[in-house]
This record gives structure tokens, C-alpha cells and sequence, in this order.
């Protein structure tokens, strides 16, 4: 076990320690004593709350967390406190689809539209020669629209994941297209992962709540995470979105579904799913999916250009890679408009990773200044 000493050193090394610190004037910080450095840069980005888990040598080392939920009712974030993950969801709706592999219930190169019952991926000019596959779609290869128009629904109302697929009100994005060849081009699709969704349902005949509860948080003892989102009226430990200004935003996310963006957890519950990702890579556990497939996961197909793609070498399958020499880091950001945001990043190889939640959109870059102060104090080799 690590020494406590030294554990409560190295949080006070990084929340003391941001980039930039002691260059921040004018911000007020009535809480100094208790959040230090980190307090001033949450002013600063307008972010009333931030949430912090640690992985160290395949274990939670710690956790923090600082401010209020948000700014009507100034309730104080807990331990428990719910966040929106965002696009981090991707990796969950992933390891969803390859336990599905694993149980030979869907092929990763078969065409997907063999296991969609309600609906199809529509046939165009682009899918003559190529069908989509559910290793394109987990790869972002797929041809698949973004889609440009983003997610929305008409006011007061929730749209079922067919009315999103298929662009019909009250969904007001674009419906789901393949607008280039399936496997020429890296393409970045939100709406590629509702599908995703879709083939589990067709395939289990459930709910993705009760999908995500039996493959994923059950076995890895997530006991406070949702593939649905509740209600604020009903849920009182869930934050709410703040905009760049820190104002309160009722959340973009599409109700309907779960597939892109839908995850609700804390630090604490996504840490414990990074360290079963870990210790799997590892060979020491398999609740969610065997070393083998996993490994498979973790293969860059394609690979991409860190200059262009925030330092990520390669695309695994619902997952970012960094690959340098002999390491591997996996991760997928997540951003959730208006205004949440998640970071997740782990190390297969070394047990270590971060979890950071947070309740405004400028949180994106405060994230990465906490990103920077963690690697440094446990010398990832990312920060070198």
C-alpha cells in the first residue's frame, strides 16, 4: 500500500502545482485554503465543479473533489455526485459490442445491417461494394455522417433512438448516412455509435439501461453510473451543465439515447472501469471481455497524426491510442454541449490513470493543466 504521506504530498504537489499557477490575478477564491491553485483556476474558466480519481499501480491511489454542483442550488459535489461523460461513452458502448464478439453474437466484418431488425443502415451508392461493418462503425470508418448538425429535440419533448436514427421529429439532428465509401476515410461520427446502440438492442432484445447494468457496471461494480439520463426534478446529486459564461444550460444530450454520449457516472466509477480494462490487458481478470479481444481493441486501425489529432497515434476500436516505444496510453475525452465535460486516460502497462469530471465547458482546458500536474508528479511517460 503507498504511504498516505506521501499521497496527500503528491495531491498537494498537483492542485498547488497547475500550469500557469501564481501567474492567475484578480480571481477571487474565497475557498483558497481548501482548493488551492485549482480554486483560482476554476474561477478563472468558470467552472463550478470538478471531480478527480487517480489510478495508481492498479487501484483508486485517491480522489477529490471541489465545488458545487451547480450555481442555482450551490449544493457541494460529492463522492457521489453524477456527471455527464460525454463522448467517453463511446468506450463503454464498445466494450458493450465486443462482449457481444466474444459471445459469437455479431461478427466484427460481417455487414451490421445482418443484425439491425427495426431499422437499417439505408443502401446508397457508397454501400454497393462495401457494406458497413462493426468494426468500421467502432473505428469511426465507417462513412458514416457526423452528423454536421449535432443532436437536438423540440422543447419539452424526448426522442426514441429510431426518431434520432432516422432524423424525424422531435430528433433535430440529420438522419444517419453513409455519405462516404465504408473503410476509405477516417471520419469522427457521433451517430455511428447510436447505431452501435441499435445493433445491441436488435441483438439482446433490451434496453440499453439493462445492457449496460448486465455486460458492464454490474461486473465491474459500478454502482453509481446510468446509461440513462434522469430527470434533474428527481435526480438531486446530478450537476448541471454551465456554458463558457457559467451560467446554467439545460443539457444537449439526446434523452433517447445512450450509444455517444449518454454515460452518467463519477471519477470513482469510471476509474474502476479503466482498472478492469487494465488488469484484462494485463491477463489477471475477464469480467467484461477476454485479453485476447481486448488486445484487439487496442490495435491502431487506422493510425493517425498526433499533430492533428491531440497527440493520439491510432484509433482502436471505440478508443484513442498514444504510442510511444514501449508504452501505451488509452482514452476518449468527452464533451457533452453546453456545457460538460470528462477526461479519461489510462496506462495497460503500468496501472496508472486519471479521471476528471467537471460541470462547465471551459473545463476542457483546466482538464488538461490537471492532465499536465498529475503526469509530472507520477512521472508518466506522456509528460516527458
Amino acid at each position: 500500500m503507498p504511504d498516505e504521506q506521501n499521497i496527500q504530498d503528491r495531491i498537494k504537489q498537483i492542485v498547488n502545482n497547475l500550469p500557469g499557477a501564481g501567474i492567475v490575478e484578480g480571481i477571487p477564491t474565497p475557498n483558497w485554503e481548501e482548493t488551492g491553485i485549482i480554486g483560482q483556476k476554476m474561477e478563472k474558466y468558470n467552472v463550478p465543479g470538478v471531480s478527480i480519481a487517480v489510478v495508481n499501480n492498479f487501484e483508486i491511489e485517491w480522489s477529490k473533489f471541489y465545488g458545487i454542483r451547480d450555481k442555482e442550488s450551490k449544493e457541494k459535489i460529492t463522492k457521489k455526485t453524477l456527471f455527464e461523460a460525454g463522448s467517453t461513452s463511446k468506450m463503454f458502448t464498445a466494450l458493450a459490442a465486443l462482449s457481444l464478439v466474444e459471445k459469437n453474437l455479431i461478427d466484427l466484418d460481417e455487414p451490421v445491417n445482418n443484425y439491425l431488425k427495426s431499422w437499417k443502415i439505408p443502401d446508397n451508392e457508397f454501400t454497393t461494394e462495401k457494406p458497413v461493418t462493426l468494426r468500421q462503425l467502432l473505428t469511426h470508418m465507417s462513412g458514416m455522417n457526423r452528423p454536421d448538425s449535432m443532436f437536438g429535440v423540440e422543447e419539452g419533448k424526448t426522442a426514441n433512438i429510431l426518431q434520432v436514427l432516422t432524423g424525424e421529429a422531435p430528433a433535430l439532428n440529420d438522419a444517419a448516412i453513409i455519405d462516404k465509401v465504408p473503410g476509405s476515410e477516417h471520419q469522427y461520427s457521433n451517430i455511428a455509435f447510436i447505431v452501435i446502440e441499435k445493433i445491441l438492442q436488435d441483438i439482446l432484445q433490451k434496453e440499453t439501461s439493462e445492457i449496460m447494468k448486465e455486460l458492464i457496471f454490474n461486473p465491474v461494480e459500478m454502482k453509481n453510473s446510468l446509461a440513462e439520463y434522469p430527470l434533474v426534478s428527481t435526480e438531486t446529486d446530478i450537476i448541471l451543465p454551465h456554458d463558457k459564461d457559467g451560467n446554467v444550460k439545460e443539457t444537449g444530450y439526446v434523452k433517447g439515447t445512450f450509444g455517444c454520449a449518454g454515460l452518467i457516472s463519477t471519477p470513482e466509477d469510471i476509474a474502476k472501469f479503466i482498472i478492469e480494462i487494465m488488469k484484462t490487458y494485463q491477463g489477471k481478470s475477464s469480467k467484461i471481455i477476454s485479453q485476447s479481444n481486448l488486445k484487439e481493441m487496442f490495435k491502431a486501425q487506422p493510425e493517425l497524426d498526433p499533430s492533428k489529432f491531440f497527440g493520439w497515434t491510432g484509433q482502436g476500436l471505440g478508443v484513442f491510442l498514444i504510442e510511444e516505444e514501449d508504452d501505451l496510453f488509452f482514452t476518449h475525452p468527452g464533451t457533452n454541449s453546453p456545457g460538460a465535460v470528462c477526461m479519461m486516460i489510462g496506462n495497460p502497462k503500468t496501472g496508472q490513470g486519471l479521471v476528471i469530471m467537471s460541470n462547465g465547458i471551459m473545463a476542457e482546458l483546466l482538464h488538461i493543466e490537471i492532465l499536465f500536474a498529475v503526469s509530472k508528479a507520477y512521472n508518466w511517460s506522456v509528460y516527458s
